[in-house]
């Protein structure tokens, strides 16, 4: 086997760090570590930044940025470890149908100093994409088969369409019809059945868990 050291970066872009997404993430994580990477976990919700600011900095002629937003607040050294990292697993709940704000602003942060506007007479980027292996996971209350409905193959798919458009590889995994609640009944949630939420947990979750350690092993094999 290759003995390159492959750094994984997980993020959290959710508020809570023992639900459902962070479970997901550290799935991931048990996956990218059986494949031999070091990883490491963040969460985004301990670090007070905004998303861009539309600085162009990064966008200027001869930019000193290098993949990195110029903006140096809290942000920044999760920035410079991304930059550094082979595989980035980005998780998120979904909030009204998109990302939560915080992974939103990640995203805007992480990607505009990797895009580019410039190109050649013969529409080749000038700017070289930087080869990493990336992914998002979302959990959802919204059950699979709902989904297209919504629109949600579309307005989430878009966050790896453009992980791809930096990066070269993006997969997007889907934890959907969530538990929310270790008590249902203190909230005004009388749309859900919380037997049948329970009983889709059981059943399903685990096979969700077992998709995400898959995707780590995965994506960490593919980076070597």
């Amino acid at each position: 086997m290759d003995s390159k050291t492959v750094r994984a970066l997980f993020i959290n872009g959710g508020p809570r760090k023992r639900n459902n997404t962070v479970q997901m993430l550290q799935s991931a994580m048990r996956g990218a570590a059986e494949g031999g990477a070091d990883t490491e976990l963040i969460h985004l919700y301990d670090i007070p930044f905004t998303g861009c600011k539309s600085c162009f900095a990064c966008q200027l002629k001869n930019a000193k940025a290098d993949g990195v937003c110029a903006l140096r607040d809290d942000l920044r050294p999760v920035l410079e470890k991304a930059k550094e990292a082979d595989v980035i697993v980005i998780g998120s709940p979904v909030y009204f149908s998109y990302p939560t704000g915080a992974t939103r602003s990640f995203l805007e942060r992480l990607l505009f100093p990797n895009f580019t506007y410039d190109y050649d007479a013969q529409g080749n980027r000038r700017r070289p994409i930087r080869e990493k292996q990336t992914a998002m996971i979302f959990t959802m209350n919204i059950a699979e088969k709902d989904m297209p409905e919504w629109n949600y193959p579309v307005l989430l798919g878009s966050c790896a369409n453009q992980l791809r458009e930096n990066f070269g590889h993006s997969e997007t995994l889907y934890a959907c019809d969530t538990y929310q609640f270790p008590d249902y009944s203190r909230y005004a949630v009388s749309v859900f059945r919380e037997e049948d939420k329970r009983r889709h947990h059981d059943e399903h979750f685990p096979i969700d868990l077992q998709n995400a350690f898959q995707l780590g092993l995965r994506l960490v094999a593919s980076a070597r």
